[in-house]
């Protein structure tokens, strides 16, 4: 075989595996904001503008500025419970938090 071929050859295969490492990234970070817009943003800003509906709400492209958005991966996993009774308990599997916490970092604004 000749060198054209396996480069060739070897060009395609490193191309398929980045596209399909791609591809789940962002089917990951799709259904984090799919969960973000079904129990979160009835309060909560969940894109990288505007205001949270619920002044006392912060908005989710912040939280990054107050402390890494990994360290909310235990709360996701037990079922954030909060202070105040308008919060609605939000339970996630663990695949939900990965893609809610991926998703989470892609809105995140610096300060």
């Amino acid at each position: 075989m000749n060198r054209f071929v396996l480069g060739t050859a070897a060009i395609a295969f490193l191309a398929g595996t980045v596209l399909s490492t791609v591809a789940p990234a962002q089917e990951r970070e799709a259904r984090g904001r799919e969960i973000a817009e079904a129990a979160c943003a009835p309060c909560h800003a969940i894109t990288k503008q505007g205001a949270s509906p619920v002044p006392a709400a912060p908005a989710f492209r912040t939280l990054g500025q107050k402390y890494p958005v990994e360290d909310l991966e235990e709360a996701l996993a037990e079922g954030i419970l909060v202070g105040h009774p308008a919060m609605p308990q939000v339970r996630m599997s663990p695949q939900d938090v990965g893609a809610f916490l991926a998703w989470l970092k892609t809105i995140q604004v610096a300060k």
